[in-house]
C-alpha cells in the first residue's frame, strides 16, 4: 500500500517524512537510496548537539541582560525555548524512521514537527518590531511597555500549540494547506518589511555612515531574518509545489528530506547569528577606538 502522504495529490510543504502504512520503515521503503536519508539524520544530530547549547546560551544572555535588553528579546526568547524543544527529538526520530513504526511515537513526532513547522511566525514578529521601530518610532515608543509584546508572544504560542495538536492527528484532510499558506506570508511579509527598512535608511542620507545607529541595528536584524528564511525555508517553498514532476521514490527518498533537513537546521543558525552579533556588539562597546553607538 502506498503511503497516503506521498501518494496524495495535495501533498505539500507541511507533510513530514513519516510512514503511516504499517510496520514498514521510511528506512526500508529507501533502502535502495539511503544517503540522503543518512545526511538528514546526521543533519539532525548535528542539529542537536548545536542548536540545544547555543540556544540555551541565547537565554542565558537575555536573562543576563534585561536591563539593556532589546524590545525584540522576548520573542527571540521564545524561538529559544521552541528551538530547544525541537532540537531534542533526534533519537525519537532516528527510532521511529529506522528500527520501527510505533504509532506513539509518530504522534509525537508530528507534534514536534508542528511546533517547528510554525516557528516563523515569531521571526515574523522580531521583523514586525524592527519595522516599527524604523517606519513608525512615535508609535514604537508609545507601545514600548513589553506588556503587548507579551501578550502577542502567548498569541503566538497558542497558534503553534493548536496548530500541532491537530497536526498530530495525522489524519486531518488537506490540512497541510495551512503550513502552505502561513510560509508564504511570512516570505511575503519578511521581504517586505526589509524593501520597506532599506528604503527608509536610504533617506537617513546620503553616506552610510549617516544612517541612525536604531536604523543600522533594525537593518542588520531583518537582514539576517531574511537570509535565514531563504537559505532554510525557500528549499520546501520552491520544490514542493511541484511533486508531480518527481517520481514517487524520487520525491519520497530524496525532496523531502532535502528540504525538511535545510528547515529544520534554522534550529541551529539563528542562535549562532544572534551569538556572532551579540559578541560583534561587544567588540564595539569595549573598543577604545569606536563609538559605542554605533556598534
Amino acid at each position: 500500500m502506498e503511503d497516503l502522504h506521498f501518494n496524495s495529490s495535495l501533498i505539500f510543504i507541511s507533510n513530514r517524512p513519516l510512514n503511516w502504512s504499517g510496520a514498514e520503515t521510511r528506512y526500508e521503503q529507501c533502502k535502495d537510496k539511503p544517503a540522503v536519508l543518512i545526511w538528514y539524520l546526521s543533519l539532525q544530530f548535528t542539529n542537536m548537539l548545536l542548536g540545544i547549547p547555543t540556544n540555551l546560551m541565547v537565554l542565558w544572555l537575555i536573562h543576563k541582560s534585561k536591563k539593556d535588553s532589546s524590545t525584540s528579546d522576548i520573542f527571540i526568547s521564545q524561538l529559544a525555548i521552541l528551538d530547544v524543544l525541537f532540537c531534542l527529538i533526534p533519537p525519537l526520530e532516528l527510532v521511529t524512521l529506522v528500527f520501527f513504526n510505533n504509532i506513539s511515537s509518530r504522534h509525537a513526532l508530528l507534534f514536534f514537527y508542528g511546533i517547528k513547522d510554525f516557528s516563523p511566525l515569531f521571526l515574523s514578529c522580531i521583523c514586525l518590531d524592527r519595522y516599527m521601530a524604523v517606519i513608525h518610532p512615535v508609535t514604537f515608543t508609545k507601545l514600548r511597555d513589553r506588556v503587548y509584546r507579551g501578550a502577542l508572544a502567548v498569541l503566538v504560542w497558542f497558534i503553534i500549540l493548536a496548530y500541532a495538536a491537530v497536526k498530530c492527528l495525522g489524519n486531518v484532510p488537506n490540512f497541510d494547506k495551512v503550513f502552505t499558506a502561513m510560509i508564504l506570508i511570512v516570505f511575503t511579509f519578511m521581504v517586505m518589511c526589509n524593501i520597506t527598512i532599506m528604503w527608509a535608511l536610504k533617506q537617513s542620507g546620503p553616506n552610510r555612515d549617516e544612517m541612525h545607529p536604531v536604523k543600522k541595528k533594525a537593518f542588520k536584524m531583518v537582514l539576517i531574518i531574511l537570509a535565514i528564511i531563504i537559505f532554510n525555508y525557500l528549499p520546501a517553498v520552491a520544490l514542493f509545489p511541484f511533486q508531480m514532476y518527481f517520481s514517487p521514490g524520487v520525491f519520497r527518498c530524496y525532496i523531502h528530506y532535502i528540504a525538511f533537513g535545510l528547515m529544520d537546521f534554522s534550529s541551529s543558525i539563528q542562535p549562532i547569528l544572534y551569538l556572532s552579533k551579540e559578541k560583534l556588539k561587544w567588540k564595539h562597546v569595549r573598543s577604545p577606538n569606536r563609538d559605542t553607538l554605533t556598534s
